[in-house]
């Protein structure tokens, strides 16, 4: 027999996560390591910002928009991990409506201003080879201003509509979520209501934003190569791809990442549910963990600001 809390006529107050409910034995040893790429994610980010904000020589716009995408890593983990991590060390299942909708908001319309940060990026590197001359006028800190503001407002604004038709729905049977995490498709299949138009408009709003940013960023690219094969000097070359090398494998890492979700979540009849629920996480957790050892480990200015602020300590 069902129990009340899982089957009644009365509103949803708060809901009930339930990580990898096929193999909820795994919780405790999974903690470990989610739990130290969360202090490498958060360590390595706020060392790279404190880094950036105390070397005057980082005061570039290249470098801002690299802060914007570490906030963004940091927003991400915060909204994510720690309450994975309560679930897994305290058994604290519950979450209630209003946080359930805004973890929904921030998973959301962060995952597509990342997204956007590279697009940008991926410009800032074309202006950089493909019209060096006019880097310094074209690539401003006011550009970097009024990027990240249209990173954050075009962003919010199409994926504020997910949580809001989200919530708008009835939740008056069953408020178990078999996740970790208030995905929206998790979460709207518990309603009462038809969700069609919920799941087509995330479905077209987030490919929509995807799609469009991993276009540009390919067309920066594409320009970028067409530019470098031209070069004839000898070490141009390596010099010029050296410059693109960093931002491409954070593409790669989020792109990747983010296709492995997808082809699983198709799959989804064809492999254990517990699957999707474990990348959905490490999609939240690998690109912050790595994007900020990237750039450290390949870039020489911020490499030699890191050294700067750890002898200063």
């Amino acid at each position: 027999m069902a129990s009340p809390s899982n089957y009644s006529t009365a509103p949803v107050s708060e809901f009930l996560l339930i990580c990898f409910p096929n193999f909820q034995s795994w919780q405790h040893w999974l903690s470990l390591p989610l739990s130290l790429l969360f202090l490498l994610a958060m360590g390595a980010n706020a060392t790279l910002l404190i880094t950036i904000q105390l070397e005057s020589s980082l005061h570039q716009p290249m470098y801002y928009l690299l802060s914007l995408l570490s906030m963004l890593d940091m927003v991400l983990c915060l909204t994510v991990i720690p309450k994975v991590l309560a679930i897994f060390w305290f058994d604290l299942r519950s979450i209630s409506f209003s946080a359930c909708f805004l973890q929904m908001f921030i998973m959301n319309s962060f995952l597509t201003m990342e997204s956007c940060t590279f697009m940008v990026m991926a410009y800032d590197r074309y202006v950089a080879i493909c019209h060096p001359l006019q880097y310094p006028s074209i690539i401003t800190d006011k550009f970097a201003v009024r990027a990240a503001i249209f990173v954050i407002a075009r962003n919010a604004v199409f994926s504020l509509p997910v949580p809001i038709l989200s919530a708008r729905l009835r939740y008056c049977a069953e408020n178990i979520i078999k996740n970790c995490i208030c995905t929206n498709l998790s979460v709207s299949k518990l309603s009462c209501d038809d969700i069609t138009f919920n799941r087509l408009y995330q479905f077209v709003a987030g490919w929509t934003l995807l799609g469009s940013d991993l276009v540009l960023i390919a067309l920066s690219y594409f320009f970028i190569l067409k530019v470098v094969l031209r070069i004839k000097a000898e070490g141009s070359v390596a010099k010029a791809l050296s410059t693109c090398g960093s931002h491409f494998i954070l593409i790669l890492f989020f792109s990747t990442v983010l296709l492995v979700l997808v082809i699983t979540n198709l799959a989804r009849k064809r492999i254990p549910p517990d699957v999707p629920i474990l990348l959905n996480i490490l999609h939240h957790l690998i690109p912050p963990a790595l994007n900020p050892v990237v750039y450290g480990v390949r870039t020489k200015e911020i490499k030699q600001g890191i050294q700067k602020l750890l002898r200063r300590l």
